[in-house]
């Protein structure tokens, strides 16, 4: 027997979970699938931002949140002169309920989503269960095919969503076309103890040559990501564990009795970074959003921010005709309309970092950080930090919970 849902959500990351949560509240049927049997990955971005911090509110679910175990940053600062910082980013200055990033492991956000989802009576999560192929009426996408602890099965859809990250299984199977742009550098991410009376860390990237890094606080440890140049993976492994501490070290002089945490190369995970975006994000029957539409660089960790802003666009635009059963290519194609300016926009931006500073650093061209220049305008004109806190918390176009998902947080 064939399962009938209206919508197929395929990946439980930021995007999906939102838009299924989403949906659910406007009343529609919708199963999201994911292939792992819980959400407890590491090594992803795990900054929510001001404009997501929003959208829990909305949605009620911020006092929930907020008691999550979290680290919490309000200004990016930098060392104009030893001892002298300049605070580059503030997001104090933006005019929001909460004006900052929290850090929070991206698997408590999305069991949080999936708790607020599973209060919806339309709202079905399915773990441990691998789209292993779309079904088809002719030209039409008409469901998919999963395979979980049962077998395989199938499942008729009015609309397949595909929100199943860079490497997206959908995208490949839907013959969606993907321009890529050129990256410099890779990333290799890890973890090290954090002292609890260690001072708060800022994510401007510590450089020197050839290497790069980013040290984002969490409770308890550090997780950080070593950019290398790109491809360099397989080489850089060959020198061993030794050279790996140094290059740590050169970076991170604060961690000489914590580097040795790593005691194998295998805790330290290869990120094959991606920029690249969908030429057409739809066809008949088919959607994605997401990763899956714009793969994006951790350059300026918005990754999750444009994921969910994604998900509560196509709630916004497709939940009607959704219940009507009847979303037509006008209507896809109506969220990449809304959704491609901030898309390019964003991804615009990372590429000229990755030009400007990223890429010449991994090659070892030059070192430094922002321009003198940069640095001085903002030290006498402080409320220009507002504008790479506004790009980086809110971002080009932000999404407002649609009035069908809001509920009130819950009385305490």
């Amino acid at each position: 027997m064939i399962e009938k849902t209206t919508c197929a959500v395929v990946g439980g990351g930021p995007a999906g979970m939102v838009l299924g949560l989403l949906l659910a509240r406007a009343g529609v049927h919708v199963n999201v699938f994911e292939k792992h049997g819980d959400f407890l990955r590491d090594f992803r971005g795990d900054t929510v931002h001001p404009s997501t911090l929003r959208l829990l509110d909305d949605l009620g679910l911020w006092p929930a949140f907020d008691a999550l175990p979290q680290s919490r940053l309000r200004k990016f600062t930098i060392d104009a002169t030893p001892g002298h910082p300049v605070t580059m980013v503030d997001f104090e200055r933006l005019r929001l309920p909460h004006r900052y990033v929290a850090m929070v492991p991206q698997w408590d956000l999305l069991n949080l989503l999936a708790e607020a989802g599973a209060a919806e009576p339309t709202f079905t999560l399915r773990l441990d269960s691998e789209v292993t192929g779309l079904l088809r009426d002719h030209d039409r996408i008409t469901g998919v095919r999963y395979r979980d602890a049962l077998g395989e099965n199938e499942i008729r859809a009015d609309l397949t969503v595909g929100c199943d990250g860079r490497g997206s299984f959908v995208r490949q199977a839907a013959g969606l076309s993907v321009r890529e742009f050129p990256v410099s550098f890779d990333a290799w991410w890890f973890r090290l103890p954090r002292n609890a009376d260690e001072a708060d860390f800022s994510l401007f990237p510590r450089i020197a040559p050839g290497k790069a890094m980013v040290v984002i606080p969490r409770e308890g440890y550090l997780q950080i990501a070593l950019l290398i140049p790109k491809g360099s993976d397989a080489r850089l492994r060959a020198r061993g564990l030794a050279a790996f501490h140094a290059d740590v070290l050169e970076l991170l002089p604060e961690a000489g009795d914590t580097v040795e945490a790593i005691s194998t190369l295998d805790d330290v995970k290869h990120l094959d970074v991606k920029l690249n975006r969908l030429r057409r994000w739809h066809t008949d029957g088919l959607l994605c959003i997401g990763d899956a539409a714009h793969a994006m660089s951790p350059a300026g960790g918005v990754g999750i921010n444009v994921a969910v802003q994604d998900g509560v666009a196509t709630a916004r635009l497709l939940a009607d005709t959704l219940r009507r059963g009847a979303v037509t290519g006008r209507d896809l194609a109506a969220v990449r309309r809304r959704r491609l300016p901030a898309t390019v926009l964003t991804q615009a931006l990372q590429r000229q970092l990755d030009a400007r500073l990223l890429g010449p650093v991994v090659r070892g061209d030059r070192v430094s950080g922002p321009p003198g220049g940069l640095i001085r305008l903002v030290e006498r004109a402080p409320w220009l930090s507002a504008i790479p806190a506004y790009l980086v918390g809110v971002g080009v176009r932000p999404e407002r919970a649609p009035e069908f998902a809001r509920r009130a947080a819950p009385q305490r």
